[in-house]
């Protein structure tokens, strides 16, 4: 018995050794395991990396900013039925278990020994907790390691966490495809909804996504999505989330979808929301801009940007026309395949209804293509055709774009050439529409804010400022005949010339700039001086740095269309400097402004209406000339459009001006027009700088955009009188009313002596009608035509550095 006992002893001391031996190597496994374990606590306050939504004025959605598309929505803003879609989907038993489901970890399990043996990956039978521990803290390996961390913190999380709480973290944060992280800017990709909008259907659909984005894609694999979804669907009745009726309605409807996602439905702000980010960046930094979920309001107005892009395209394509036909993109001999080849061509994204072609057959004009997207064929437009045979003759094989057009098909070619427009509202400086160029798809270029180009006669308004901030005035008489300066390039005497090389004798400050007088212009420069010419350039925003020379003063420095559109805003809103901007109001992810554009105060805004005047706000910017000064140059420039070098914008109506403007060699195309509540830079150029070609001056290029521009434009902001500065003296001169500081108007009487030329008519309107046939061609007559005109002597580029427009 002893030696039993002992046995026994020692058997029992072996197995309480073996049992400790175990606990402590279960100890020193659970150690190792749980030490870098997450705390759950932490999701309390968890928010995942959320969009930054980008607003137009008017609320419409115009872009977005971020790493990942995830749009977060509370609990309660979630459906019921995209609810019930997801746990019939994924975990039917979630609000009843303590966050893991013990028959479905079962079955896993089972299936997991099979898995093992075969080299499969694990099966999870995760439930909705189970998958919130596992992507928001934990990796993805698939190991038993990380399955016990995943049981041991959804255990964690349903002590931490309401089930309404870890429901939110789960549809916000899982990844459902189509670049779409989280249910509410998942409805959006798939299908151009909010969450309040889907049908079951789509709820379902959406629901089947989790298990496999990527298998479900409803492009790449129809029947699998569809499938997938209506066994969601039928999950959802068995659970009593749906009825019998609602279930073959639901599935009776097709699957369909977006054939991609989309930032935004608006698509013609590319320019101006990329802008906006860059700006967003340098107030709120990258990371902010990208993860934290702001509401971003900005200063478009849709309808306004959208006929920018319009008038700016439409622009360019026909500056395009009349250069001619550049030829097919490529060639194709219609060897199988060569429609994939033909479609891997970009077309501008902008411009939906071009397709690329093949030409089949050439007989004259009357060409024969074949579209490469849907095969279909038939005739270019005659016109077309006899355009791009009379440069580069088409023939079989080549590769082109056209555009469907009454049974025929348009011939279409991207520009080479490019530009910008730019409206600004000139009392605030908000920026109401902005295109950078042709196309953002082509090129992300922004020419409105990033080309730096000479403004040519688009500069002189300034010089002219100066001089009226001085000691002149609008019937000022300044001489317009020849001017030599010694010490010009290479040596030799710089001779500034007018477009014309005709030169009138004395003129009116109006009337040199209504007809953009080059020698007129230089002279005004030199007695105001150029220091103050540059100073005030400075003061109103056009540059940051100038020479102070008189070749400046015909706008041979550098500036970009939205600074000296910005600049000009100055003539309309009383002479007061605004700072353009983008960006009206950012809110952050709980709702809280955390920047505002307009940070004017106003002390009596928060008290109650009991019948006293309404508060009053001091007006946006910064002084920088004279409100007479600026009503004075605004009536100039109304003349520029109504009997000067803009008068191809007549039609516009009264009450808005303008100042052409081309740089040397015709390299740059300018306008800049307003009206009262509007301000609008347009510049035309090609990106190397090279010549638009002989004629091709702002009045031909910029004005016509400006034009198609504003008649959109002044529908929903119509032209009013320009303000009246309450201290000014008007006086009618030459039949204009002509605005003047107290005291200056004695220096002329309104029966003064009309400007003359020495070998001209005596009648000022007379005068008008032969300047403006030197600029724009005589009208048609039915009488013999007279005898051509020698042509005008060939520039010299060195002397030459603007011209008329």
């Amino acid at each position: 018995m002893k030696i039993a006992e002992r046995w026994f002893v020692m058997a029992g001391v072996a197995l309480l050794g073996a049992i400790a031996v175990a606990g402590l190597v279960v100890a020193i496994y659970a150690a190792w395991v749980l030490h870098d374990m997450p705390d759950a606590s932490e999701l309390a306050d968890y928010r995942p990396a959320t969009a930054t939504r980008v607003f137009a004025g008017d609320g419409t959605l115009i872009g977005e900013f971020s790493d990942q598309r995830r749009i977060y929505v509370t609990y309660d803003q979630v459906p019921e039925q995209v609810i019930h879609a997801f746990l019939a989907a994924e975990d039917s038993q979630f609000f009843k278990h303590g966050g893991i489901d013990v028959s479905g970890v079962g079955r896993a399990m089972f299936k997991n020994v099979f898995n093992v043996l075969s080299g499969r990956r694990l099966e999870g039978g995760s439930t909705i907790t189970q998958q919130v521990a596992k992507n928001v803290l934990l990796t993805n390996e698939s190991s038993l390691n990380r399955k016990l961390k995943e049981a041991i913190l959804s255990t964690r999380l349903e002590a931490t966490l309401t089930k309404e709480q870890i429901l939110e973290l789960y549809l916000n944060e899982i990844y459902l495809g189509y670049r779409s992280y989280g249910v509410a800017s998942a409805a959006y990709n798939y299908f151009g909804k909010s969450l309040n909008q889907l049908t079951p259907d789509e709820a379902a659909f959406l629901a089947a996504l989790p298990k496999g984005p990527t298998n479900y894609h409803p492009k790449r694999h129809p029947e699998a999505a569809k499938g997938r979804r209506d066994w969601v669907l039928g999950e959802m009745a068995d659970n009593k989330w749906l009825s019998q009726e609602e279930l073959q309605a639901a599935l009776a409807r097709p699957l369909t979808t977006r054939a991609a996602p989309r930032r935004a439905e608006y698509a013609d702000a590319d320019f101006f929301v990329e802008e906006a980010r860059r700006r967003a960046i340098a107030l709120f930094g990258q990371e902010e801009v990208n993860r934290g979920g702001y509401y971003m309001r900005t200063t478009l107005d849709p309808a306004l940007q959208t006929a920018a892009r319009q008038a700016l395209m439409k622009g360019l394509e026909n500056y395009d026309r009349r250069h001619g036909w550049r030829g097919a993109w490529g060639t194709t001999d219609f060897a199988p395949g060569w429609q994939e080849a033909a479609l891997r061509r970009a077309t501008p994204p902008e411009r939906r209804t071009w397709q690329a072609a093949a030409v089949e057959s050439v007989s004259g004009n009357t060409v024969r293509v074949r579209t490469a997207k849907d095969d279909r064929t038939g005739t270019l437009l005659a016109s077309d055709a006899a355009w791009a045979n009379a440069n580069r003759p088409l023939k079989r094989g080549d590769l082109v774009f056209v555009e469907p057009q009454g049974g025929q098909f348009a011939l279409k070619q991207v520009p080479a050439v490019n530009g910008a427009l730019v409206a600004i509202e000139p009392q605030s400086g908000r920026v109401l529409a902005m295109v950078g160029g042709y196309s953002y798809g082509l090129s992300s270029f922004n020419r409105a804010t990033q080309a730096r180009r000479q403004p040519g006669s688009a500069f002189k308004p300034f010089v002219y400022a100066a001089a009226l901030e001085g000691d002149f005035n609008p019937t000022s008489i300044v001489l317009d005949a020849p001017i030599s300066f010694p010490g010009g390039p290479g040596g030799r005497a710089w001779t500034p010339q007018n477009y014309s090389r005709q030169y009138y004798g004395p003129q009116t400050l109006r009337r040199g700039l209504e007809l953009s007088r080059n020698v007129m212009t230089v002279r005004l420069a030199q007695a105001v001086g150029m220091k103050n010419v540059v100073d005030l350039s400075k003061r109103m925003g056009v540059v940051d740095d100038m020479s102070p020379n008189l070749a400046m003063s015909l706008g041979s420095g550098e500036t970009t269309p939205y600074r000296i559109t910005a600049a000009y805003a100055a003539f309309v809103n009383g002479g007061r400097k605004v700072d353009p901007y983008l960006i009206e109001m950012v809110q952050d992810r709980n709702g809280q402004t955390i920047h505002r554009a307009d940070r004017r105060q106003c002390r009596e805004c928060g008290r109650g209406f009991s019948g006293q005047e309404s508060p009053r706000l001091q007006d946006r910017g910064t002084q920088v000339i004279d409100p007479i000064t600026a009503y004075q140059i605004s009536s100039m420039l109304e003349g520029v459009i109504q009997r000067g070098t803009g008068a191809s914008a007549r039609g516009l109506g009264r009450w808005v001006g303008g100042k052409t403007g081309t740089t040397n060699e015709y390299r740059s195309a300018w306008f800049v027009g307003f009206s009262s509540d509007i301000v609008v830079g347009v510049f035309v150029g090609f990106d190397d700088n090279r010549s638009l070609g002989g004629g091709e001056a702002g009045a031909a290029t910029a004005v016509p955009i400006f034009s198609d521009f504003m008649q959109v434009a002044l529908r929903e902001r119509p032209a009013r009188p320009f303000v009246r500065p309450k201290n000014a003296i008007f006086r009618t001169v030459n039949g204009i009313e002509e605005a003047f500081r107290p005291g200056t108007e004695r220096q002329v009487r309104e029966d003064a002596p009309r400007p003359t030329q020495p070998e001209g008519p005596q009648n000022y309107y007379d005068v008008v009608r032969r300047e403006q046939e030197a600029v724009k061609g005589p009208a048609p007559s039915t009488a013999a035509p007279p005898p051509a005109a020698p042509p005008p002597p060939k520039k010299e580029p060195a002397e030459d550095l603007s011209d008329l427009y």
